[in-house]
């Protein structure tokens, strides 16, 4: 295996951008190049959107400036709380209901489907104008979104032939709340309906895990990566991060707490990062 490294960055609403830009800006505070440095990219939902602003090479402390900053924030679609509430609701009953993973996601995705949103172009507007360029990067990024016709995961990279805002709006496309993404006769919808975190599909001896939301399939994940003979470490949320992130992470005012308490644990933890990392 060689000494590849590889970063991933997990969904968690703006809450999660907020506070994995925080992390990230944290990090590199206390010498941990973490961004700069991973060979390797692997981005759902609010990850998708913080691997996409990375890619525009603009300085962390200025991505920071624009999760922390309230002048600099990105104007944002805010959904209805009691709608947010209700589809954490339906969510609930289908994990409940459902026993099998595929049979779980193509439930989310009918109701994906189903649901009544904004318009896909105003949806796209917003995500548009959170990345400060349009380009791939040159170096591997995939992001992951789910197929809502047949629930099967989906990996865009540079080489897929989608741009990379349509590749990171159908990343974040939130069941129910957010339109899936029409691309090429097919809509796509959240890379979470699989995983929030989807770690077993990074490659490399050395993995960083950064996941705002619990998951229960991330252990098994980060086992998987282990018996490939990874050296792996992932950073969930510590009090005060979670505490920050309040009770809906896709309410804009969550942005400055949420970046702040990122950057404050991205700085008690560096040297654990810089242990994996390697760099």
């Amino acid at each position: 295996m060689t000494d590849q490294r590889s970063l991933v960055l997990g969904g968690g609403g703006l809450a999660g951008i907020a506070w994995l830009t925080g992390l990230l800006a944290g990090f590199e505070a206390e010498g941990v190049a973490v961004a700069a440095t991973a060979d390797h990219v692997v981005g759902t939902s609010a990850g998708a959107t913080v691997a996409g602003q990375l890619a525009s090479g603009l300085p962390l402390a200025e991505l920071y400036r624009r999760q922390s900053e309230a002048a600099l924030q990105n104007a944002e679609l805010t959904p209805d709380p009691a709608t947010v509430a209700a589809l954490t609701a339906a969510w609930g009953k289908l994990v409940e209901e459902s026993v099998d993973p595929v049979e779980l996601r193509r439930a989310v995705c009918d109701l994906a489907l189903a649901a009544e949103t904004v318009p896909e172009a105003a949806r796209r507007e917003v995500v548009a104008a959170r990345l400060p360029h349009h380009e791939w990067p040159a170096r591997p990024l995939t992001l992951v979104a789910v197929d809502a016709d047949t629930a099967e995961v989906e990996l865009f990279d540079r080489a897929a032939g989608v741009g990379l805002v349509d590749a990171v709006a159908a990343s974040c496309a939130v069941p129910g709340i957010w339109p899936p993404v029409t691309l090429g006769g097919s809509r796509y919808v959240d890379g979470g309906v699989r995983s929030s975190v989807n770690a077993d599909l990074a490659t490399g001896a050395r993995v960083l895990v950064l996941a705002p939301l619990p998951d229960e399939a991330l252990t098994a994940q980060v086992a998987e990566l282990e018996g490939r003979g990874a050296g792996v470490l992932a950073v969930t949320p510590d009090e005060e991060s979670a505490a920050a992130f309040g009770v809906n992470p896709l309410d804009p005012a969550v942005r400055t707490p949420a970046a702040a308490a990122g950057l404050a644990q991205g700085r008690r933890i560096a040297g654990r990062v810089r242990e994996v990392w390697g760099r």
